[in-house]
């Protein structure tokens, strides 16, 4: 006879965490499943570590509306379960006359957003705070902060499992079926074992840059209901020597919504590290592209015109699992119970980029009420 668990859920990086935590929390027995050998090791351990205010999103999206329903809850939950965390707040900064306009579109968009606390900063203000920093004007976001995603991702683990949660790592799940209890699944622990299966009545897809992987393994939903993933590699390179800034400091964005430019963000030990850029690429590879220095060194002197390029080094790389192309329009995330597919309570999360460490808690929230439990 099979194992039967009430859930199953794919993907223990912040997202995946989050909604297991929620589900074990609301009493549900449940099992997450993890492809590699620890928790956390593939999108949520290379980005920014920001906790975005939530101001760049369309109004009404998806994104939006969790990135600032996610943030108040993040905070929340790094006080309880004393997360390391700095809300040191961030400037949005316009170096010349043509990013003005820029700017007032940037306010105008998180106020419909329900971001209502920016300030608009002049030039000599700007000064003030930010010696080192060349703009003409910018937008302070005194919600933006950080944190270590990696206490944050335990954290979370560790109230899921006291609430009764269980947690496989190197379980790679390999197909799904039908079954009277609702789905049978079959899962290969290591590399030796033999697969074995178990029954549960929901399933939820939080595998990142696997989403889609996983989602064709899923009998019954068909190939056109699987969104095309885009791998695109953002790069980072930090600034050794001491710390020029007391913020973030973010440019104004591209016009093609494809990142937010190559800003400044500090971590909790006090380094500096610029980045991510945009490139699209072929095969998920996390080297960081050194060639792309002379780019990075143009992009931050906008801002940051006291930079010495020697002090400028290659760090890391991550992967955003994108649903856009490079000329594509922005997407939104995915987020989608399956029943209109004759699938009940399998729930797909599709192109969960940023701001998704900031809204994991709210995509929880959000998953948990799609779900008939």
């Amino acid at each position: 006879m099979d194992f039967h668990v009430t859930c199953v859920v794919v993907g223990a990086g912040a997202v995946g965490l989050s909604i297991a935590r929620t589900l074990a929390r609301a009493g549900h027995d449940c099992l997450l499943l993890e492809k590699q050998k620890g928790i956390g090791q593939g999108v949520s351990s290379r980005n920014s570590e920001v906790i975005h205010a939530g101001i760049y999103y369309p109004e009404d999206s998806t994104k939006a509306k969790l990135c600032v329903r996610g943030k108040s809850l993040l905070y929340d939950f790094c006080n309880q379960f004393s997360v390391p965390h700095h809300n040191c707040g961030k400037l949005i900064v316009a170096t010349d006359q043509s990013e003005l306009k820029q700017l007032d579109q940037i306010y105008a968009q998180a106020n419909a957003n329900g971001v209502t606390d920016l300030i608009a900063f002049d030039h000599k203000t700007v000064q003030q705070l930010e010696p080192n920093v060349r703009a003409i004007a910018a937008l302070f976001s005194p919600s933006t902060g950080i944190l270590s995603a990696h206490d944050y991702m335990l954290a979370l683990l560790g109230d899921f499992e006291s609430s009764g949660g269980t947690v496989s790592t190197q379980a790679e799940l390999l197909a799904v079926s039908r079954d009277p209890s609702g789905y049978r699944l079959t899962v290969a622990i290591g590399t030796d074992a033999q697969p074995f299966h178990l029954t549960t009545r929901a399933l939820v897809n939080a595998s990142g840059l696997g989403a889609q992987a996983l989602a064709s393994r899923i009998e019954g939903l068909p190939e056109y209901a699987i969104p095309k993933l885009h791998y695109c590699r953002g790069n980072y390179f930090s600034l050794q020597g001491s710390n020029p800034f007391q913020h973030l400091i973010y440019p104004v964005p591209p016009q093609n919504g494809a990142g937010l430019g190559i800003h400044a963000t500090i971590d909790l030990g006090g380094q500096v590290k610029f980045g991510p850029d945009v490139e699209y690429i072929d095969d998920e590879s996390y080297e960081v592209n050194a060639n792309r220095l002379a780019l990075y060194c143009e992009a931050v002197k906008r801002y940051y015109p006291g930079l010495d390029d020697k002090k400028l080094v290659p760090s890391y790389a991550g992967i955003r699992p994108k649903l856009q192309g490079p000329k594509d329009e922005p997407a939104d995330f995915v987020i989608r119970e399956e029943s209109n597919y004759d699938l009940p309570n399998i729930v797909n999360l599709f192109g969960i980029e940023s701001p998704g460490l900031t809204a994991s808690l709210a995509i929880a929230e959000e998953v948990e009420g799609l779900l008939a439990l």
